[in-house]
Formats: C-alpha cells, sequence, structure tokens
C-alpha cells in the first residue's frame, strides 16, 4: 500500500481496503538525479520538431481528424491533450506514443476538474465557506481519484485567485478575499489533487492558476487589465500561490490579463524573477487558453512570431490551444533571437511533470479503476462538503431548523428543482441526473404529502409574475416557506462578470409577496457569488446561503433545515449591501478620517433644504453607511458561542520568539455545533499603512453543547511581515489582536514587537 493510500484509508474511506483497483502496479521510482539524467539523456536525441511537439498543448477533434492526430503522436509532434477522457482512447493514444514514437515520451492528458469530475462538491468558494482544510483536502482526493480512472492525470485546478470584487464571475472558483485562508485552501487544494505519492495511478498534476492578479480585473470585468502595486501583490495575491508551490505544486498556469501593463503570458518579473528565481519552482508552467497569441491584442506584441518569443523567455513552457509555438519557434531559433537553452529548459520543465507522475514507467489507465465514480462513500462525502459550506446568515426567532411538528412546508423559486444549475459552473463531467435537488431531498426527508411545491419563476432571470398565484397559495395552505433563490450556474465563471449582483429577475418581488403571507419565511441562496442581498435579509425569517453546492447540495440543504445538522460555514468573503460600494474586503486600510457610528450621514436623513455641508467629513457611503452587510468569517449556528478569557504568553515578541495567543470558548446553547476561532491583528504603525485587520490564524472546533474548550495560537515575527516596497520586513511596534467568530467582532488584547 503506498502512502497516500494509508493516508486516503486511514482519513476518509475505509471501504477502500476492499478494492483490490485502488492499488497500483510496482513503480520505478527515480531518484532527482536519476530522473535528471534521463531528461538529459531524451533531450540529446531529440529533434527540433520533437521538441516543439513537448511545447504545444492540443484539443483534438474528434472523430474528424482522429487518423492524423495519431500519425502526429506517432511522430512525435504532440506531447500533451487537452480535454479528452476515456479509458480506451487514452490507452490507445499512449500506447502510440510509447510503442510507435521514436523516443517513446508518454502524453500528459489535462483537463478542467475544478470542483468534482462526477461527483460534484460546492463550488471552490463555497468549499472556504468551511474553513476546513482538511475535508477540502479529501473533496479533491475524491475529485482525483474519479478524474484518474478516465486517463486524466492534469488538472487546472486549484485557481486560487484573491478577488476583492464579486462582479468578477470567477470568484466562484477561487477562495475568497484573505490570503491566509486562501492559502490554507490552496495548500489543501494540491496535496489532495496530487496526493501522498505522484507515481499513484489516482494521481494528478496541480496547477496553480492564473499567475498572477487575475482576480483583480479593472472593474469586475473578466480579462480586464490589472493594476496591483508591488506591496499589495507581495503581501495578498501572490501568498496562496507560493502556499501552492511549498505544497507541491507541479504546474502553474499564467494568466488572461496584463499587469501593470505586461501581460502575464509575457511577464518576466513574475514568472523567472518571482516564480523560478526566489521561489525555484522546478516545475512546468502553461500558459491560459490562447493567452499567448492574446499578447497581440494587449498591444505587447506585433504578431504571433514576436508573442511566440516573449512567452518563452517570460517562462511559459507550454502553450494551452495554440500553434505559435509550433509555428514560430524553429524560425526564432534560426534567426538568432531565441537561444537554444531556453527551448531545452521549457522541454526539461516538461519531461520532469512526466516523470515525477510515473508516465514513462505507468502511462496506461486501469480500467477498474473507474469502478469508484460516484460511489456511495464519495456522494456521502460531498454531502458533508455541501453541509460544512453552507452559511447562515440570518434566524429570527429560531425559525430554523424546521421542527418536526410543523405541519407542511412550501417550497418555492427557481432554484428548488434545478439540478443543473446546483452543480454551479465550470463542471464538464458531472450530469444532471445526479444530482440531489433540495425539493426532491426535502420530500424524502418529510414526505411528499407534506410538501407543497410551486416553482414560482422558471428560473433565476425569469422577469414572468405567471407564476406567483400558485407560489403564493402554496405558501398560504403551509405552515413555513421555503424559498429557493439565486442564480443560474451559467451566470458565474469564467466571462460572466455582472455589473448588479442583486437577484436577478423577478425573484426579489415574489419574496415581497411571499412575506405578505405572514407566514415564515426562510430563503435558501444558491449562488456562484456573493449577491447584494439586503432587502431579502430585512424580509426574510432566517436565510442560508448554499451556494451552489454539487451533486449532493439538497440533501445537505435538508440536513440543515431539518435540524440533523447544525450550520457551521463562515463567509470567505465581505457581503456587500450594493455594487456600489465594491471594494469592500476586511483587509482595507484606514483613510484618514475613518467613519465612526457617530461621524456618518444616512442620505435619508439629509433635509431637503439642508445648506453646504460636509455631512461629516468622513469615508462612508450615503446610502451605504461605512460597513457591509455581512463581514468576512461572518457565520451562525443553531446553538452560540460566548469568547473570553484572552490569554497573552508575553506582552511582547522578540525577533526569534513566539508569542501564544489563546481565549476560552464555550457552547452556550443546547445544541453540539463547530465554531471557526479566528485571529486577527493589527500593526497600529508603520513606515507603509497596514490594514485595519489582518486574518493570522483560524481553528474550527466541535464543542458539545455547554462545553468549554481552549483555543490557542502561536504569533510569530514572519506573521507581523510586510513589504515596504523594496523588501520583506518587520519593524517595532504597537499590535492589536483580537479573537472572535468574525473579522468585525472579538476579544481584545495587545502586544509589543521589539
Amino acid at each position: 500500500m503506498t502512502t497516500h493510500q494509508a493516508y486516503f484509508i486511514k482519513g476518509l474511506l475505509p471501504f477502500l481496503l476492499a478494492l483490490t483497483i485502488f492499488a497500483c502496479t510496482e513503480s520505478t521510482n527515480t531518484t532527482g538525479n536519476e530522473m535528471e539524467k534521463r531528461i538529459e539523456q531524451l533531450l540529446k536525441q531529440m529533434t527540433i520538431e520533437e521538441k516543439m511537439g513537448q511545447l504545444s498543448q492540443i484539443e483534438p477533434s474528434f472523430p474528424d481528424n482522429e487518423e492524423k492526430v495519431k500519425e502526429a503522436v506517432r511522430e512525435g509532434r504532440y506531447g500533451s491533450f487537452l480535454n479528452i477522457s476515456g479509458v480506451e482512447k487514452i490507452n490507445e493514444l499512449q500506447r502510440i506514443a510509447v510503442e510507435e514514437s521514436r523516443l517513446k515520451i508518454p502524453l500528459l492528458i489535462g483537463r478542467d476538474v475544478i470542483h468534482g469530475y462526477r461527483t460534484i462538491f460546492p463550488i471552490p468558494l463555497a468549499m472556504a465557506s468551511s474553513w476546513n482544510p482538511e475535508l477540502v483536502r479529501e473533496a479533491y482526493r475524491i475529485s482525483s481519484i474519479e478524474a484518474a480512472s478516465q486517463g486524466i492525470r492534469w488538472t487546472f485546478a486549484p485557481m486560487i485567485d484573491i478577488t476583492w470584487d464579486p462582479r468578477w464571475g470567477r470568484i466562484a472558483e477561487g477562495c475568497g478575499e484573505d490570503p491566509i485562508l486562501a492559502s490554507a485552501m490552496a495548500e489543501a487544494m494540491v496535496k489532495g489533487i496530487q496526493g501522498e505519492n505522484l507515481t499513484d495511478q489516482t494521481a494528478v498534476a496541480a496547477c496553480a492558476k492564473h499567475f498572477v492578479g487575475y482576480g483583480f480585473a479593472e472593474g469586475g470585468r473578466d480579462y480586464s487589465t490589472t493594476y496591483i502595486p508591488e506591496p499589495l501583490l507581495r503581501d495578498v495575491v501572490l501568498k496562496p500561490f507560493k502556499a501552492a508551490k511549498e505544497a507541491g505544486a507541479l504546474t502553474f498556469m499564467s494568466a488572461f490579463n496584463d499587469l501593470n501593463g505586461v501581460p502575464t503570458s509575457g511577464n518576466q518579473f513574475t514568472l523567472r524573477k518571482i516564480l523560478r528565481d526566489e521561489w525555484h519552482f522546478d516545475g512546468m508552467v502553461v500558459s491560459d487558453w490562447g493567452s499567448i497569441e492574446e499578447m497581440i491584442n494587449h498591444g505587447f506584441c506585433s504578431d504571433r512570431k514576436e508573442a511566440a518569443l516573449k512567452g518563452l523567455r517570460a517562462g511559459v513552457d507550454m502553450e494551452m490551444s495554440g500553434s505559435t509555438y509550433y509555428e514560430n519557434i524553429q524560425r526564432l531559433l534560426e534567426e538568432g533571437k531565441l537561444q537554444q537553452k531556453l527551448i531545452d529548459d521549457a522541454v526539461r520543465n516538461i519531461l520532469r511533470v512526466k516523470m515525477k507522475l510515473g508516465l514513462f514507467d505507468h502511462p496506461y489507465v486501469d480500467p477498474k479503476l473507474e469502478q469508484q465514480i460516484l460511489s456511495p462513500e464519495f456522494l456521502a462525502h460531498a454531502r458533508k462538503v455541501a453541509r460544512q459550506s453552507a452559511v447562515l446568515l440570518k434566524n429570527c426567532n429560531k425559525t430554523l431548523p424546521i421542527q418536526s411538528a410543523t405541519g407542511s412546508v412550501a417550497v418555492i423559486g427557481p432554484l428548488a428543482d434545478s439540478p443543473r444549475d446546483q452543480l454551479g459552473t465550470w463542471v464538464f463531467d458531472g450530469k444532471a441526473e445526479n444530482a440531489i435537488t433540495p425539493l426532491a431531498a426535502i420530500r424524502e426527508t418529510i414526505g411528499s404529502d407534506r410538501v407543497h411545491f410551486a416553482q414560482g419563476l422558471r428560473y433565476s432571470r425569469d422577469k414572468g409574475h405567471d407564476g406567483f398565484a400558485n407560489a403564493i397559495a402554496a405558501a398560504r395552505q403551509s405552515d413555513v416557506t421555503l424559498f429557493f433563490a439565486g442564480e443560474e450556474w451559467i451566470l458565474s465563471g469564467e466571462g460572466q462578470s455582472r455589473g448588479e449582483i442583486n437577484l436577478p429577475g423577478a425573484q426579489q418581488e415574489l419574496i415581497e409577496a411571499l412575506a405578505q403571507t405572514g407566514k415564515p419565511l426562510v430563503v435558501i441562496v444558491m449562488a456562484g457569488r456573493p449577491l447584494a442581498i439586503g432587502q431579502t435579509v430585512e424580509l426574510a425569517d432566517a436565510v442560508l446561503y448554499a451556494w451552489h453546492g454539487g451533486t449532493m447540495a439538497g440533501p445537505a440543504i435538508a440536513d440543515l433545515l431539518f435540524g440533523k445538522e447544525c450550520p457551521s460555514g463562515k463567509l470567505p468573503v465581505t457581503f456587500v449591501k450594493g455594487s456600489g460600494q465594491i471594494p469592500f474586503y476586511h483587509y482595507h486600510k484606514n483613510s484618514g478620517r475613518p467613519a465612526t457610528p457617530g461621524s456618518w450621514t444616512p442620505i435619508d436623513s439629509i433635509s431637503v433644504e439642508n445648506p453646504q455641508s460636509s455631512l461629516g467629513y468622513k469615508s462612508f457611503h450615503l446610502d451605504y453607511g461605512y460597513t457591509p452587510l455581512f463581514p468576512f468569517g461572518y457565520g451562525l449556528s443553531y446553538t452560540t458561542f460566548e469568547y473570553h478569557n484572552l490569554w497573552l504568553s508575553s506582552d511582547g515578541l522578540t525577533n526569534g520568539g513566539s508569542l501564544t495567543v489563546k481565549a476560552s470558548v464555550t457552547n452556550s446553547g443546547d445544541r453540539d455545533a463547530d465554531e471557526v476561532v479566528q485571529l486577527y491583528i493589527r500593526d497600529r504603525f508603520g513606515s507603509v499603512t497596514r490594514p485595519v485587520k489582518e486574518l493570522k490564524g483560524f481553528k474550527r472546533i466541535a464543542l458539545k453543547a455547554r462545553e468549554t474548550a481552549e483555543v490557542s495560537f502561536v504569533l510569530t515575527p514572519e506573521d507581523l511581515e510586510f513589504f515596504d516596497g523594496q523588501k520583506m520586513i518587520t519593524e517595532p511596534g504597537d499590535f492589536d489582536v483580537w479573537i472572535g467568530p468574525n473579522s468585525s467582532t472579538g476579544i481584545p488584547g495587545e502586544f509589543k514587537f521589539y
């Protein structure tokens, strides 16, 4: 049994002990020196055409050009394929590569497996809401097992772009706004994808993307330019990528955007200076889809030949879905514009990934592996992840959980029975017919006779009122109304940016009508981004933010609504009151005139004939104020938690030392539940202004009713570092510290750094 298998069996799925399909054949493990010798031997034998083949990834159009593709593989002109799957097809292509080609170099098969292959987990942003890296790690292990069973040994995940703009559609694929939380998730995702043993047949190469700055697209418009000062780049944006590298990610992907005027696929500062020289990354860098050629559109390259030159010079080893490399590398070499060393280095990086995955020794897929797809154990884990990802935002008068004595429930809304939508964005292989919807799960939980279903709206953008009457009638004949709001899967993800992030269509109007019935109203939001739901929150008695929860979203939601499990998710992003409040994030800095509770003026309090006035001379919006709808880290439970007895091991921290910060947390309610305890600091004064709050640690703890636990964190000087414009530094000074349930509240303390 491999080390990876031992971990997986112990930590997740005991049933695998009985499965011989999970065992891999004995692999020839080579040392680093032996691997490099094999690479050099191959390089010496390779023609320029074979090298160019390794540097290009294609998406074959089967079956129209199948024979041409096979011939190209025989000739060594293709080294990697994109978006193909299936044991028979991939094994045949691998057979041609390793048995019929001159150098017998295996193919690397890549596919987007972003949050599940057939067992679809909640979108990554939702999984970040669990604040449970180990749970997420296990989810990505399952994703890799299923994907590898179909011959996929490289996935373009995790996406770990930090973003502070929920209008950006790809926020769904990331881990939120905070570098510490995103770094923890990045590490978990990489380790889950790749497993403990890279030569295991279920190991898949991870790809940390998008390097770098893509999440700061101007205006939240996908692909737009980004301007990120180096301190922000180093202190925030790069941190999850550094964590992915340290976790062993085999590959990185350049992004679509330009960064401070230089497209990331041609950016030597990020790809060479930081990734290669500073971080010593020895894996492979692949471009995003067509991003080499797109440097022409950016105005950075005059033609495809220059794009190929700048891409290779920057350090992009493989071009995804393009031919600029293949068509131009030889000419550039002959013209003396491109050094042979750059080509060879890129080929080395690619071959190294293939060798680390054991593809040279075991290129074929074991057909028996696919027996694990959609196993009961995998689905059970998906259900668990979906439960821990949901965030309870409001719960007046203990509306939730719904009590067993409740007679009947109305299930209403466009997301109540929409299996494809609950899978979320960027799903290629998950199937709607495998998804269990909330409606189906609720009927299973309490019986169909107690459920009154009326869709109300056909889909999330539906502006019609034709279904309102049936929905209102269903609510009136029920004891509680469950409205499933949100957005369709197609409204989030790549290219799906929104200017306004409110509930689309006539959903808010229907919610208002349902509230007027006087029946308790529970709104469950299923979406791919944090929506501006302030009006909904005001009207609803309870709000559960369930995101796009994947295959088992329905049962997970039912578990929470009816009290089988207790909500424990916490927001990985700040929820704004409206699009005009964007960007809003907990990491922000103070202005010279920060607003306070008594220093701002609501728009409705301004008299019609008000004289010229500053209305406070503070930093706020007249219509939104200065606080978000919900702060980062926020989330309620069916119980209550009390924080007390903050304790610091010392009043100061010195270079080379450490500081322990701890507090007691009590479950003061009558239900067992999990709580995510969070540690924040603030550097009061610095040579560069510092954020008002920085997350520095978190722990998920399980507490029985009335139980108290002591939760501790250790701070070191490295936790106080920041980039001053020239280098990473720590400065002596005064620091605030908090332990609490979210970024807006906690038990305060203070210490000095000497």
